[in-house]
């Protein structure tokens, strides 16, 4: 199966493993970015995209289903966290603690970045769908991980909750 990420008229079409090595970058960029209202939801969503959790095959999303604000400033701010998130990820941030070389990352964040630059963020927040509202942004930091979790939904982020092989 494969977990589907929308945006503009872009698609990131990636594998289990591929989306696993994708949102673990991606966190732990996010994890120490977030300081708005919005990162912590967008953190929030990202934490969706375990597929221990969640189910493999079972994630994604569309850009344009996001709330990405009420102002057209704060859609232009949200959509630059991401991008800001995006470059920090490709930049091998933190990579030294996966315990793993995340192959073929730098292309599926290439890709991302080209989806988010080329997405228009809707000015209507009705279509927003799965994502998650201001009461459940991912406010809960991993002590162990310094990464933002869904905790005490959940037991750890997603370092701790890693299979161990």
């Amino acid at each position: 199966m494969s977990n589907i990420f929308s945006g503009g008229s872009h698609d990131l079409d990636l594998s289990n493993g591929a989306t696993a090595v994708f949102i673990d970058v991606l966190m732990l960029a996010v994890s120490d970015l977030a300081s708005e209202d919005w990162d912590f939801r967008f953190a929030a969503l990202l934490t969706l995209q375990d597929q221990n959790v969640m189910g493999r095959g079972a994630v994604g999303f569309d850009l344009a289903e996001f709330d990405w604000g009420a102002t057209e400033r704060e859609r232009a701010r949200a959509k630059d966290f991401v991008l800001r998130a995006t470059a920090l990820a490709a930049s091998g941030h933190r990579w030294s603690e996966l315990g793993y070389h995340p192959p073929r990352v730098h292309d599926y964040l290439h890709r991302f970045t080209t989806m988010v630059e080329s997405c228009t963020p809707p000015a209507d927040s009705s279509a927003a769908r799965g994502f998650p509202g201001p009461d459940e942004a991912a406010m809960a930091s991993c002590v162990r991980h310094r990464v933002l979790s869904a905790l005490p939904l959940w037991d750890g982020c997603f370092l701790c909750n890693r299979p161990h092989c």
